[in-house]
C-alpha cells in the first residue's frame, strides 16, 4: 500500500515538502455534469435568465476558483498557474463542465482542475436554482494529469 503524503509519521496532517523537487510542465483535466430538467437547460443555454448568461459565468467562476484553491483546500501549494480553461456546454440531460489547467512547478494541478470544475458546477446550480432546486451535481472527476514524478495518467 502506498503512503500517503499529506499525513506524516506521527499521524498528523502536512504540507508536502515539494521544495527539491524540479519544476515541470503539469496538466490537468477534469470534468463534471450538472443534471436537470430540459425547460432549465433551454433557460442556461438561452442567455436570457434573471442572472445573465449562466454558461459565461459558471466558467469565469472556474477560473477564479482554480487561482484560489490553495485558500480552499489547507494542503495545497499555491501555484502560478500558466493556462485556466473552463467550458461548460450543453450535454443531454444538462450542463458538462471541463476544466483543463496548466502550469510549470514542482507540483501538480489536479486540485485546481478539480476545483474549477466543482465550482463552476456550482455556479449553475445557484444561477439556475430559481428555475430548478432538483438539480443534481455529479460525476465530478479527474479526466486525466500528465507530468511530474507519477508521470502520465487517464481515467
Amino acid at each position: 500500500m502506498s503512503r500517503l503524503t499529506h499525513i506524516d509519521d506521527q499521524g498528523r496532517a502536512r504540507m508536502v515538502d515539494v521544495s527539491d523537487k524540479p519544476a515541470t510542465a503539469r496538466e490537468a483535466v477534469a470534468t463534471g455534469f450538472v443534471r436537470m430538467a430540459p425547460e432549465t437547460l433551454t433557460l442556461a443555454v438561452s442567455g436570457t435568465g434573471r442572472k445573465g448568461d449562466v454558461r459565461a459565468v459558471a466558467e469565469l467562476a472556474g477560473v477564479m476558483a482554480a487561482k484560489k484553491t490553495s485558500d480552499l483546500i489547507p494542503l495545497c501549494h499555491p501555484l502560478a498557474l500558466s493556462k485556466v480553461v473552463v467550458e461548460v456546454e450543453p450535454a443531454e440531460g444538462g450542463l458538462s463542465v471541463t476544466a483543463r489547467v496548466k502550469t510549470t512547478g514542482p507540483t501538480g494541478v489536479e486540485m485546481e482542475a478539480l476545483t474549477a470544475v466543482s465550482v463552476a458546477c456550482l455556479t449553475i446550480y445557484d444561477m439556475l436554482k430559481a428555475a430548478e432546486k432538483g438539480m443534481v451535481i455529479e460525476a465530478v472527476r479527474l479526466l486525466e494529469k500528465t507530468g511530474g514524478k507519477s508521470g502520465d495518467w487517464s481515467a
